[in-house]
Formats: structure tokens, sequence, C-alpha cells
């Protein structure tokens, strides 16, 4: 049977760009617009916990803890994105055509499939399902209903990350920015509706989410069915064929265990807090937010570097390889300095969003995040670790790194300076600050010895 797959103008003056291009230039240009995407998203997450403590402050704290199970679940449709779409790069560096269309249409498939399972899974326990990932039963009674709904909407999801995914293995990063501008306005405009004029409790935040994302999804649609480009869907090219779907997979599952671990010790860690009391359950969920206006720009370089790795890779361009690891370290520790430094600057201001009048929640606040703040610009280091290991296609090593990060240098560490140390509440940030530094150097260690068996074997 045979399969078009051809290659746009734009997408072949992409692949020049990515292959011959100065490195900081291609960094740049398709990583800038996926960071201020990254950021975004985190302003989106940022102003649904504002919305949340308008309801209540333990609606802050149910927000906080079900995103962490949401983050597992997500991490099937979000490894197998990340994972495949390596592979995806990888055949579109190599110029194998048929192989990219049908390793995109077989990514459609396979998250769609497992999108379904999950949610006929869990949907039918899903009290049961929340008592035993340990939520509190004071969250329980107040976010059950949001979770369900929640779970229809990370099905959509999943198949929103594979069309993002794509369009970012083609270098469109300006589309993904601007689609994923649209949808933080539907989303947050509908909850703004919801919560401050009908006065909606957490589910409608939910809902809002989900018709959101609905919204991408029929653009993706749209975009994904149409002419004989290689990266779109083709039913005559979703294959279970060994030599396509076995490498998408073996890429992948690491990357899902990765995601999926670090969220459920993210639960573990919430549920430690609780020693503390509920409500620093939620003032670390603002820490974190607040962290995340200078990680998450540093994410999206990291997706954006491991693509152009990838490419790279495939077209067998290998010093191009490690210029892009060495850029996008740069980039990302630059950013996690100037975004902290101004984060710290405003920091009164920023808790007194978030902490619904309650001067308690607002000292919180603040103590778990000046700590938390000292790991911005290792982990920038860190992000373009991954960018590297990713583009590479070395998954399991960015699982180990990830999994360490959570149960070597964060539970154990909560553990102790709970148990044998005085330092009370701080000890949230303090947790915090040292498994982000100390992950940093454990991804360093693995770089350098990446990058020197690499420079054996290539150059």
């Amino acid at each position: 049977m045979e399969i078009k797959a051809e290659l746009t103008k734009k997408d072949e003056k992409f692949l020049e760009q990515s292959l011959n291009g100065p490195m900081w230039k291609v960094i740049l240009m398709i990583g800038t617009p996926l960071a201020l995407y990254q950021m975004l998203s985190q302003v989106f997450s940022v102003l649904d916990t504002m919305m949340a403590a308008h309801i209540s402050k333990e609606s802050v704290s149910a927000v906080a803890y079900l995103s962490q199970l949401k983050l597992i679940l997500s991490a099937l449709g979000g490894g197998m994105a990340v994972g495949s779409g390596i592979l995806i790069s990888r055949a579109y560096g190599e110029g194998n055509l048929t192989l990219v269309r049908k390793r995109v249409s077989s990514l459609y498939a396979i998250c769609l499939a497992v999108g379904l399972l999950m949610l006929l899974g869990i949907l039918p326990f899903t009290g049961q399902f929340l008592r035993f990932a340990g939520t509190p039963d004071t969250l329980i009674a107040v976010g059950t209903q949001y979770f369900i709904v929640q779970l229809f909407t990370l099905v959509v999801t999943f198949m929103n990350n594979v069309y993002i995914a794509v369009e970012r293995a083609r270098g469109n990063a300006n589309l993904i920015f601007r689609l994923n501008f649209l949808v933080i306005i539907v989303k947050l405009s509908l909850t703004a509706i919801f919560v401050y004029i009908f006065n909606s409790g957490l589910v409608m935040i939910a809902a809002a989410s989900l018709i959101s994302q609905l919204a991408l999804f029929i653009f993706a649609v749209k975009n994904s069915i149409i002419g004989d480009s290689a990266f779109s869907f083709s039913a005559k090219a979703v294959t279970l064929d060994k030599e396509v779907t076995a490498p998408m997979i073996s890429r992948s599952v690491p990357v899902i265990a990765e995601k999926a671990l670090f969220a459920f010790g993210k639960t573990i860690v919430n549920s430690m807090c609780t020693v503390y009391g509920d409500l620093m359950v939620g003032a670390m969920g603002v820490s974190n937010n607040l962290g995340g206006f200078a990680t998450m720009p540093q994410n999206g370089y990291q997706d954006g570097a491991a693509s152009i790795i990838s490419q790279n890779l495939g077209a067998g361009k290998h010093k191009r390889v490690i210029r892009a690891f060495y850029a996008t370290a740069l980039i990302n520790m630059a950013v996690g300095g100037i975004i902290t430094a101004l984060m710290l600057w405003q920091l009164d201001f920023m808790a007194g969003l978030f902490d619904s009048g309650s001067p308690e929640f607002h000292k919180m606040i603040m103590l778990v995040y000046r700590y938390e703040a000292y790991g911005a610009v290792p982990l920038g280091l860190n992000a373009a670790v991954m960018a590297l290991l990713y583009g590479l296609g070395k998954t399991k090593l960015t699982l180990l790194v990830n999994f360490s990060r959570v149960f070597a240098f964060r539970i154990p560490v909560f553990w102790y300076l709970q148990n044998y140390t005085n330092y009370g509440e701080a000890s949230v940030g303090i947790v915090m600050m040292v498994s982000n530094i100390a992950v940093t150097v454990m991804s360093s260690i693995v770089a350098f010895i990446v990058i020197r068996k690499f420079r054996k074997t290539y150059f």
C-alpha cells in the first residue's frame, strides 16, 4: 500500500535552518515561542489557583493536590508524545518522510486508545482511586467532581499533546504559541464567568478546562487530516509494524514512567506536608506555581532544543548536537536568574494574590518560595541536559535522573528534615531547594559522561 508523504516549502525551509543555521538563532527561533507558551501555561495555572482561592482556602489545596494526580495520569499521553516526537524529529532529519507519516499516524491512534482505556478504568472507581492515592478526606469531599471532569479533559489533552509534538517537530513554534494563547483566553474567560459571576465551584473550573481543550482539539483535527503532508494523519499509515512502533514505545515507556513517578513522588511530598496542616499543601502548590514562572520557560527551550538535537543527529550533524546543548544551557540559566530575581523582588505582592486574605497562608507561601527560588538557575542547566538526553533518545537516563530528583533527593531529605531537625515549616522550602540543586549536580555528571562518549563515537 502506497503512502504519500510530502514536505511543504515551509517544512523544507525549517529543516534547512535546523541543520545549517547558526545554532543560537535556531534555538532562540524555536525555543522562544515555546518558552512563552510554557509561561502562558504557568499563568493559566496560577490564575486557576487564584480563582480557586476566591472559592475557599480548601479549594486551593484541592486543586494543588489533585493536579499532581492529574499529572500522573497525563504522563501516559505526554510520555508517548515526547518519546515518539523524538523519533519523528529524527526521521524528519534523515529525510525518511514515509516513516514520519507512519509514526505520526500511529501515535494518534495509540494515544486515543490509551486515553479511552484510562477513562474506562478509573471513572467508575473515582472515590476509591483518590483514597488509594492518599488524598485527605477533606480534599476528596471538595474535589471529587472536579477530578471526574478532569479525567475527560485528559483524554482530549492526550490527542492535543500529539498535535503539539508534531508541530514542534516541524518547527511550528509560533503556531503552538498562538493556539495555546487561544486556549488560555477561552479557559480564563470561562473560569472568570463561572467563578465571579455565577459563583460556581471547582467543577466549573474543570469544565472550563475541558471546553478550552476541545477548542484546540477541533483545530488539531482540522489541520491533521488534510493533504499528503508527512505530518498529517492517515488511517492507511496507522501500523503496528515493529520497525515503526517498537522504537516509539521503547523510547516512550521510560518517559511515561519518569513523568508518572515524578508526579507520584510529589503527591507523597504533599502528603508529608499535611504534618503542618492542609494549608501547607496549598502553600507548596502556590510556591511551585511561582517557581514555574522561571522553570516553565526553561522547559520550553528544552522541548525546542530536544527536537533540534534529534533532527541534527538524524542528519549526521554531530557537532551541532553539542552546540545545541551548550546554547540551551546558557539561555536557560539566564532566563532562570532574571525571572527569579523579579519574583523575589515582588514576592510579598505575589503571595498576596493567593492567600485568600489569610495572614497565616501568606506567611507560609513566602517561607516556602524563598528557599525554592534558589533552585531556578541550576534547573536551567538541568533542563538543557534533559534536552540533550531526549534528543539523543536516552530516555532511560532521563528516567534515572528525574526518579532520583524525587525519590533520592526529595522524599528522604524531607523525612530527615522532619524527624531530625527543628526547621519546622521551613523544611518544605528547604527540601525543594536541596532536591533541585542536587539533581542538577547529578544530571551534569551524566551529561559529562554522555558527551565524552558521544565525542569518541562521532568526532
